[in-house]
């Protein structure tokens, strides 16, 4: 029987610690994590009491051993800024500076030279210009590079949610991921009893007409009494509304989707509430969740990696060290869909 992989990681750009709550559950030892955001770094600290949070800014000069990091270091994760790829942005400007954030994993790579490196970003980074010369430049410095499109909702998540990852190997060529046996889970798992939370009538004066229509077309497809969700912000390409049975869509960094109940013949409306999002996202129980408003938090789940994602990846590459030429994944325990 091979002996546990230890797996030193540093974790850039670690937001609220996504990605490093599904590596720590493949059996990742989380040493840092990096996040300009105050509340993020806060967070990231409340989960991880182990690691080192560094809040700060990080240029494109700003090395490993500028923050008193050092190694060995086995695994580097990293979630660049992705609001400069992502058609979420709309017809606004792109940020150039924003979007080289990609390059600053480069000095980290080549300073720390880790085995594994994985980038997580929106799919539409594969449109930047500078992607081909990351991929190259990640190639250079020894890595074998595979691009993966994956749907966390192949993972047993609530929630529809392709992510590009760049995964990378010093030694040899990432295998292809095997998807998991994980239960298929929907939008009406992450709900909490409807007691908890206070509901109003849709129809109110100070209801906006587009919200109204949305949810008109709902109650004409499905008629009175079922209960469905609304897209309450933001442009979508499926009417504005979705049934309970199916993924919750992706989520974003808005407070972005209402449910709609009926008392009797009236329709009601509330929000998702924080801890389903939680839910939608993929995090177990026992995930902190407290600091900063409710906006805050909404923006850090729909900015975060959903975890049962980034433990296959882990557990995918360092089962093929302990045990050559396969790809094995554990079943996803512990990220339970369904509410606690």
């Amino acid at each position: 029987m091979s002996m546990p992989i230890r797996l030193r990681t540093v974790d850039m750009f670690c937001g609220g610690g996504g990605s490093s709550w599904g590596a720590r559950a493949a059996g990742a030892e989380i040493l840092y994590g990096i996040d300009a955001w105050d509340i993020a770094a806060r967070t990231f600290a409340d989960n991880f009491p182990e690691a080192r949070v560094i809040n700060r800014r990080m240029e494109v000069e700003t090395g490993p051993a500028g923050l008193g990091i050092d190694g060995p270091i086995d695994l580097l994760l990293a979630s660049p800024e992705c609001t400069n790829h992502t058609c979420a942005r709309g017809n606004r400007p792109r940020n150039e500076e924003s979007r080289s954030t990609a390059n600053y994993v480069l000095r980290f790579a080549r300073d720390l030279s880790p085995r594994w490196v994985v980038i997580e970003n929106v799919v539409q980074m594969r449109a930047w210009d500078g992607y081909p010369d990351l991929l190259d430049a990640l190639k250079g410095l020894g890595y074998f590079v595979r691009q993966e499109i994956l749907d966390a909702a192949a993972f047993g998540v609530p929630q529809t949610r392709r992510r590009l990852f760049l995964i990378c190997d010093r030694e040899r060529t990432p295998a292809q991921l095997k998807m998991p046996k994980a239960p298929e889970a929907s939008a009406k798992d992450v709900l909490e009893a409807e007691a908890t939370h206070r509901t109003r009538p849709l129809y109110t004066e100070r209801r906006a007409r587009g919200t109204l229509e949305r949810a008109e077309r709902a109650i004409a497809a499905l008629g009175s009494g079922v209960p469905f969700l609304i897209v309450y912000y933001g442009s979508d390409g499926a009417g504005g509304w979705q049934t309970l049975d199916r993924q919750l869509r992706t989520m974003t960094t808005l407070d972005r989707f209402g449910l709609v109940t009926w008392d009797g013949h009236t329709p009601m409306l509330r929000m998702l509430q924080v801890p389903e999002l939680r839910r939608a996202m993929g995090f177990g129980p026992g995930y902190a969740l407290g600091q900063g408003t409710r906006r805050d938090r909404i923006k850090l789940l729909g900015n975060g990696v959903c975890p049962p994602v980034m433990r296959a990846i882990v557990e995918s590459l360092s089962g093929r060290v302990s045990a050559p030429g396969t790809t094995e994944v554990r079943p996803l325990e512990g990220f339970p869909a369904a509410a606690e």
